[in-house]
């Protein structure tokens, strides 16, 4: 039976090509040395991206970017370690629960969902409690899609000695992070979001010095990213049963990548996606949760119409009748709705996806329009 092929404006899963789709098309054995051939060539790309081939590991890790971002905390956090998780959003608060969970002392420090949290504030909090030995920060939270000030937060970490972890699952390979310029102890990201690849598979960029002194901090065996790296570097070969589909589909993906330009090429891309959809939306009376200043080209998150006739779920049902999946809002304080600028989508895709928005809010014959 074939089933329609909405166009994903979600922040991942998301729209991939059909190349990416195709290379899913072929079965690969776990231990096969050409199978261990493409794991060692997309870690091999991936470091490139950050430029981190001297200075980290690349140790992927089934499961999805949570999945990492938990190795990542329980195997680079020693357990009498404590974590300052900086939050503006969902994901922050994620972050916070994983240390609650894996039993890692943690404090946390939050400002509203549309106010980036400062260098100055990690100054501050830095001077005022040295048992602090990590800071954890969102770069892109895609709750509502605002942008942290990375590299002037990492500096200011590495003035106090104090080790950075960097959440960029939603900024990876799209906003340019250099390993060289930025300093950290681990980056995350999974390979479903701007690499354009399906979901499934996460990877830990983890400084090597800092990788080194993690044995037995792990309180999981499937999640200690010092054995997998220790076991992929000796054999070539995961430890188990790797997502082997997942990963043909993500190396596929990078030469696609590599195709297009690399990153400034993909950045671009989604800069242009983010500007038809601002634009359009404004031509609607549709206003965006965020100022430009602090709106990273991944997700935007729009507030509802004002209208007593509007219902999310029945806008959302509308929209994907045209072919169109958003997202729903994630904010506390305020109704509103997310559309992703990633995946494998262009300018006229987005026109489209606001044409339709357009159509249905008539239908719906909501006020503003």
């Amino acid at each position: 039976m074939r089933i329609a092929e909405p166009t994903l404006l979600t922040p991942g899963p998301l729209t991939t090509s059909q190349r990416t789709r195709q290379a899913m098309m072929v079965d690969w054995g776990s231990w096969d040395d050409r199978f261990n051939q493409l794991t060692a060539s997309l870690c091999e790309q991936l470091l490139a991206i950050i430029n981190g081939g001297d200075s980290h590991h690349c140790v992927p890790l089934q499961g999805s970017g949570t999945f990492a971002v938990e190795a990542a905390i329980g195997t680079l956090v020693p357990r009498d370690g404590k974590v300052l998780v900086l939050i503006n959003g969902a994901y922050g608060k994620r972050l916070a629960k994983i240390c609650e969970v894996l039993g890692r002392s943690f404090s946390t420090f939050e400002t509203a969902e549309d106010e980036p949290t400062t260098a100055a504030d990690v100054d501050r909090l830095l001077r005022g409690d040295a048992s602090i030995t990590h800071v954890a920060l969102i770069h892109c939270e895609t709750s509502t899609g605002i942008l942290n000030p990375l590299a002037e937060i990492a500096h200011v970490i590495e003035q106090h000695g104090k080790r950075l972890i960097i959440d960029a699952m939603s900024s990876f390979g799209a906003l340019p992070i250099d390993a060289q310029q930025v300093p950290f102890d681990a980056l995350i990201a999974a390979s479903g979001k701007c690499l354009e690849g399906v979901p499934g598979m996460g990877f830990v960029f983890a400084r090597k010095e800092a990788l080194a002194k993690t044995a037995g901090n792990s309180h999981s065996l499937a999640m200690d990213l010092f054995d997998q790296h220790t076991y992929m570097a000796k054999t070539g070969q995961w430890r188990f049963t790797p997502p082997t589909h997942v990963v043909a589909a993500l190396h596929e993906a990078l030469l696609q990548y590599n195709e297009e330009g690399g990153l400034p090429a993909r950045h671009q891309r989604y800069d242009n996606n983010c500007q038809v959809l601002l634009d359009d939306m404004a031509k609607l009376g549709l206003r965006s949760f965020l100022p430009a200043a602090i709106q990273a080209p991944i997700i935007v998150t729009f507030h509802a119409p004002k209208d007593p006739r509007y219902q999310f779920k029945e806008f959302y049902e509308r929209v994907k009748a045209k072919g169109f999946i958003l997202y729903p809002g994630k904010l506390t304080q305020v109704e509103t709705f997310r559309v992703g600028c990633i995946g494998h989508v262009n300018q006229a895709d987005m026109h489209a996806a606001v044409a339709a928005v357009a159509e249905v809010l008539r239908e719906m014959e909501i006020l503003e329009i």
